[in-house]
């Protein structure tokens, strides 16, 4: 296993990267991640035009913790000239690595031009990388997708152009925009985008399990590995993967109060992050997602959409707890 990843200036101690997810990969949920194992953390991506025009709902989404760094942050928007300006207003703020996301799937997004509807575009792509790379002197990477559509399978192309303009990494989603996130993630084209470019490349797309990770890793021969939709309700993967990875050791996943104790905690940073209105509505999401698997967990999913207070949160998954005492998880 490769030991560390090098980013442009930037040292990465290991090859596990927790994968930007927008509504997910808040302040709260790195730091759980950070802990453990995750080597290198991307949060939400804003909008460059947001941070522009000044738009109170990006604050958030720019606020790091010194404790989860090194940090990529990921801008998203279609403008060279406003993205470079934005990219030079906000270099001085505490991440690492800027990430431009050509990846997004999503139609308000693709509808103006943005994120994944970039890679229609390798020429306008690469002018966004370039005015960014001359702009700023921290490492600039981009996040791309297989291609748009099932006939665009042009990564390696965008990649390329990455690499020329100054992109300092590039990780890829084997999937295309058409697929959003069915169907089966392409491995070889990560694989097609490692032999074009001498840039790290990092892969992402299914990997749900410590196997999936070095599989990825033998197919690919990437110099990283991204962990994102795998990690929802289960920032342990990283360590079990880590692990794996190190020893072949296989960890189990954690019993029932390890992961009582850390929806908890993860409801009191979003308390501290959020406050308790939007802090304890985020985390409905995060309960079904943390407690997929064990005893109850569809009727525990209905309840939780009820709470509202870090009182009622307690209470519930206290009286969880008792009614699957003697359950068993399932496998």
């Amino acid at each position: 296993m490769k030991k560390d990843l090098r980013i442009g200036n930037v040292t990465i101690d290991g090859i596990l990267a927790l994968g930007p997810m927008a509504g997910v990969t808040d302040l709260p949920f790195r730091c759980l991640c950070k802990e453990q194992g995750a080597s290198l953390i991307y949060t939400e991506m804003v909008s460059a035009k947001g941070i522009h025009y000044n738009n109170k709902n990006t604050g958030n989404l720019l606020e790091t913790a010194d404790s989860e760094r090194p940090v990529a942050l990921q801008l998203f928007g279609e403008n060279a000239e406003l993205m470079s300006e934005v990219a030079k207003r906000i270099e001085e703020l505490p991440f690492d690595i800027l990430d431009i996301n050509m990846g997004c799937p999503v139609p308000k997004v693709v509808n103006n031009g943005e994120g994944s509807a970039l890679m229609k575009d390798p020429k306008k792509a690469g002018r966004i990388i370039e005015a960014i790379a001359k702009a700023i002197k921290k490492p600039v990477t981009v996040k791309i997708r297989k291609g748009f559509g099932k006939e665009d399978a042009n990564a390696p192309e965008l990649a390329r152009i990455a690499e020329e303009c100054g992109a300092a990494a590039v990780a890829v989603h084997g999937r295309t925009r058409e697929q959003y996130y069915s169907g089966k993630a392409d491995w070889e084209i990560i694989r097609k985008v490692k032999e074009t470019v001498s840039i790290p490349v990092i892969g992402n797309g299914d990997i749900f399990t410590p196997q999936d990770a070095k599989r990825m890793l033998d197919e690919t021969g990437c110099d990283g590995l991204m962990l994102a939709r795998g990690v929802q309700g289960d920032p342990w993967l990283f360590a079990r993967v880590g692990r794996y990875l190190e020893t072949g050791e296989l960890l189990p996943k954690p019993p029932m109060s390890e992961l009582i104790e850390t929806i908890l905690r993860h409801a009191r940073l979003q308390l501290e992050f959020k406050g308790e209105y939007l802090g304890m509505r985020e985390m409905r999401k995060h309960v079904a997602w943390y407690t997929t698997g064990y005893p109850h967990s569809a009727k525990l999913r209905v309840r939780v959409n009820a709470v509202e207070t870090m009182e009622q949160l307690t209470k519930l998954l206290s009286e969880y707890v008792e009614e699957t005492e003697h359950i068993p998880c399932e496998e």
